[in-house]
């Protein structure tokens, strides 16, 4: 009998809140996560596995270290700078979003409102295949 395989998502959002509702989309559709309260905690991990991560969902206004510096921190380390990085934000600044391209983001995602809208985007994100994505940059804001 084959092992499934299941995607390890990693996921930093200092809003305890954001990261209940993520974790009830992600549990809905069978996927493993890990939550971080902050985003060294996740850099922790990221740098000793296990688990390995498959795909970040990163916040980015978080206290003491902010999701721009834990991006630029990810994508200049040697070891999981492949790890496809996706910002999950409330904002819509064209700053924001200008700089998170980059600093080597993968996708730009607005924060879903309902556990519908989350499990219709994480969905999509597990179905890209990152070794082959180079979004444009009307791609790489997600719409939903």
């Amino acid at each position: 009998m084959k092992e499934q395989l299941h995607t390890s998502i990693f996921y930093a959002d200092d809003d305890v809140d954001d990261l209940d509702f993520f974790r009830e989309a992600a549990s809905e559709l069978n996927e493993v996560v890990s939550l971080f309260e902050e985003g060294q905690e996740l850099l922790i991990q990221l740098h000793n596995p296990p688990p390995n991560a498959s795909v970040i969902f990163l916040d980015l206004n978080m206290p003491v270290k902010s999701g721009f510096d834990v991006l630029k921190e990810i994508k200049s380390s040697d070891t999981v700078k492949g790890v496809p990085v996706i910002i999950l934000t409330t904002s819509t600044n064209p700053n924001d979003i200008a700089l998170c391209k980059n600093l080597g983001a993968s996708l730009y995602v607005r924060k879903p409102t309902s556990v519908g809208g989350l499990k219709k985007m994480v969905s999509h994100v597990l179905t890209i295949d990152w070794n082959n994505f180079i979004p444009s940059d009307k791609e790489f804001v997600y719409q939903h």
